[in-house]
């Protein structure tokens, strides 16, 4: 499996680089591709079509992420607006998704590129094994010059196992194929300081989050056939930027622009190192069983990356989990500090708090010498 291991920052240190990715994730949200009145607008899909071809055509990988499936079958199903019961909502991306991906293989096939379809739901990230399955298909894929396009499985996700939205997706997605870079699409060229209309000034350049504290993006939900808004891509580009992976927030219309390098959208420049699939799972989408409360010293400890945590620094054990399961460190305050996978019940721990593990192995056996939660399976979060 050629998936690149590297924990180093991207390679791609700015939007003028992207021409030189070896490997892209490109979402596109559902008001970009249609419109409520007239399902699929096969201009704008072919447009930007065009632009994810040449791209492929120019030696970048690509996998796109694509909204749209549930607007999509508004209109053949005679309805006015995105509906609210989720029944129906599956009925709809039911009759969109197959329309959806027909447009698409006949674009793309006009361009001589084969697509896949590859649709998962939040569950599918959450267990290890179809985690590990979804990292192999997609690699495999690319390998195979197949340019994947990945969507929600919105025909049977329900609302306990939906992403939430394809920004978060497209954000985990470019995670776990090592991604150069991620390409949030949608119907706003940029974030900006302040509503356009308002004198907004564009933002270019994010390089830390806490410079949007002072903006005010919205709520989600505000575009009349999405799920998403500008919220959401910031928070999809915030979750890919500060684990190593750059991304830009544009609108699909900049898309040619955009994968050219030009001066579009704003950039959410790379930091901290880039994390692996593994640490990528255990932060975002592992399924917390219990909870551990750890002292001022454990937190430090915790914090640094690069220590186990120790039975000596847990103040209070919460939950019932078995050896194995995913677990929240928090702090004496109850903030998450981390996600890990614990090596012991949480009937075996109250015995254990405060007890160095020499104090471990001497009152309760060898095998209580090792750490609570070992370093390569605590994500910081």
């Amino acid at each position: 499996m050629s998936v690149r291991a590297t924990k180093t920052l991207s390679a791609i240190t700015s939007r003028h680089q992207l021409p030189q990715a070896q490997r892209l994730v490109v979402k596109v949200g559902s008001s970009s591709l249609t419109t409520v009145d007239g399902g699929i607008s096969h201009e704008r899909l072919s447009a930007l079509v065009d632009a994810l071809a040449a791209t492929v055509k120019a030696g970048t990988e690509v996998v796109l992420v694509s909204s749209g499936a549930v607007a999509a079958g508004l209109a053949p199903l005679g309805l006015a607006k995105r509906p609210k019961d989720l029944a129906t909502q599956q009925a709809a991306a039911a009759v969109g998704q197959g329309l959806l991906l027909a447009q698409y293989t006949t674009e793309f096939a006009a361009h001589e590129l084969t697509v896949a379809q590859v649709l998962l739901t939040a569950d599918d990230l959450r267990r290890r094994q179809t985690y590990t399955n979804a990292l192999r298909s997609l690699v495999r894929l690319l390998n195979l010059g197949v340019l994947s396009i990945v969507n929600e499985n919105d025909t049977v996700a329900t609302h306990e196992i939906r992403f939430g939205d394809n920004d978060r997706l497209a954000s985990l997605v470019a995670h776990l194929i090592k991604a150069d870079a991620l390409l949030l699409f949608s119907d706003v060229d940029s974030v900006y300081d302040a509503h356009p209309r308002h004198g907004g000034q564009r933002i270019a350049l994010i390089k830390n989050p806490s410079e949007l504290e002072a903006v005010n993006l919205g709520t989600p939900g505000e575009a009349g056939v999405g799920t998403g808004g500008m919220i959401t891509k910031v928070e999809a580009a915030v979750m890919s930027s500060s684990s190593g992976i750059p991304a830009l927030v544009t609108s699909a219309e900049n898309a040619a622009d955009a994968l050219a390098g030009k001066d579009v959208g704003t950039w959410f420049a790379a930091r901290n190192t880039r994390r692996s699939a593994r640490d990528v799972w255990l932060a975002h989408l592992a399924k917390p069983q219990g909870k551990l409360y750890i002292d001022a010293g454990a937190t430090r400890a915790v914090c640094s990356g690069e220590n186990s945590l120790l039975a000596a620094g847990i103040t209070a054990v919460h939950g019932e989990f078995e050896a194995g399961d995913a677990v929240e460190v928090c702090n004496e305050h109850g903030a998450v500090l981390a996600r890990g996978l614990v090596n012991y019940a949480s009937h075996e721990l109250p015995a254990m708090l405060g007890r160095t593990t020499s104090q471990l192995a001497t009152w309760l056996g060898e095998g209580y010498e090792r750490a609570v939660i070992h370093v390569d399976d605590l994500a910081l979060v």
